[in-house]
């Protein structure tokens, strides 16, 4: 009997090495992609002014981009189960991710350069859903929070050294266009990882043999009850350009130190990531619940503090992002089998995406007329997630 048992658990060990190394290789991947899309989008803004374009045209290119990231995931999730061309959908996406940037070095007019940005968002938007089902069957074997904690940690490195790049190019005197051409760099390092996972990973499903299948064609209750309370939490979160707009307003932080809060909230968001990923794997949607409390008391600090309480808001809001971008797409490989979550991804992102947009147009407002409607605006939305997480965590012990 024990020599019958031990090729079994061999080979677990190795499905599970196996699913930890895609897991690095599609991080490291969203590590070079994040240096090169988020390194551009710290310059996109001012780049535009200098080809010409007005403030009313940079807010609504930079909104309509954010709006198709998200709107067009429900239909690459969709795409992607009906068709089970993760790979396919997953490389082309990547692919107008990335080699849109470099692009902005020729773009002579803001409308080219417009034009780019969006194609940018696009290929975010048709990627996402397929890569993270894809994620999804890997992170059974070695943890779903930890999984995706993992992969949301080297996400962030990339965040917050992107930036740092553009900020090194700008500091040499080298000017947007050297910078956008420089980070032609990353976008090939970021594809020529995921030739490599594609190579030796062609399956991604086989990690999850056995998972049960769909019976009916909708989804568990427990999915809409967990997509309205992610839909609060969206709205009630701010932009991070509103806060460094009200940082510089009120003269919270210098120029120089708003940058830096960025680069703190970038990795607050990794080490959440890792931390609340692997609390995920204990105690379930209960972390979220904890992480919804800790994040609303982002807002009142951030708005009405000085420099050290809008600090540890800046840190507190870096929490909850953590949680957001891993977390929550923990959850939902929990929730919806693998067949369906393509599809689930898509609806996820696309009511998270719209909600976010809702919520800081609808922040920005308050704003200008009244800062502690804000506030309550804020901490009630991301509060009110809460009697729906628990509703959830009931669902999952039901």
């Amino acid at each position: 009997m024990e020599h019958q048992l031990r090729p079994t658990r061999e080979t677990k060990e190795f499905s599970r090495g196996a699913a930890l190394k895609f897991v690095i290789l599609l991080g490291v991947v969203s590590l070079f992609a994040d240096m090169t899309y988020e390194g551009a989008r710290s310059i996109t803004g001012p780049f535009l002014a200098v080809l010409g374009a007005s403030a009313t045209v940079v807010g609504i290119v930079a909104g309509f981009g954010e709006l198709i990231g998200y709107g067009l995931r429900l239909v690459s999730g969709y795409i992607s189960d009906r068709t089970g061309r993760y790979w396919t959908i997953t490389l082309f996406g990547y692919s107008l991710n990335l080699v849109a940037v470099p692009l902005l070095t020729l773009a002579g007019r803001w409308e080219i350069a417009a034009l780019l940005m969006i194609a940018e968002r696009t290929g975010k938007a048709i990627r996402t859903p397929a890569r993270d089902a894809m994620l999804s069957h890997a992170t059974k074997e070695i943890g779903r929070g930890r999984g995706f904690g993992l992969h949301e940690a080297l996400d962030q490195i990339g965040a917050v050294l992107g930036p740092l790049i553009i900020v090194a190019v700008l500091y040499l005197k080298g000017g947007y266009r050297i910078g956008f051409g420089i980070l032609l760099v990353p976008a090939l390092l970021a594809l020529s990882m995921l030739m490599v996972a594609r190579l030796l990973y062609p399956h991604p499903r086989e990690f999850e043999v056995g998972s049960i299948k769909l019976e009916s064609k909708g989804f568990p209750r427990a999915f809409w009850l967990y997509l309205v309370a992610v839909a609060l939490v969206a709205a009630g979160y701010a932009d991070f350009p509103l806060m460094a707009y009200h940082f510089e307003k009120v003269s919270v932080a210098s120029d120089n130190w708003i940058p830096l809060f960025y680069a703190v909230a970038m990795g607050i968001d990794a080490l959440a990531a890792l931390f609340f990923g692997r609390l995920f794997d204990r105690i379930g949607i209960s972390t979220l619940i904890v992480v919804s409390l800790l994040s609303s008391l982002f807002a009142p600090l951030v708005f009405l503090g000085s420099f050290n309480f809008a600090l540890l808001g800046t840190a507190l809001w870096g929490v909850g992002m953590g949680a957001q971008e891993s977390i929550m797409r923990a959850a939902i490989a929990e929730m919806v089998p693998m067949d369906r979550r393509g599809a689930a991804y898509g609806i996820f992102n696309t009511g998270y995406g719209v909600f976010w947009f809702l919520g800081s147009a609808l922040m920005g407002v308050l704003y200008d007329t009244s800062v502690p409607a804000l506030i309550m605006f804020s901490v009630v939305m991301q509060l009110a997630s809460v009697p729906l997480l628990l509703l959830v965590r009931k669902e999952f012990r039901g």
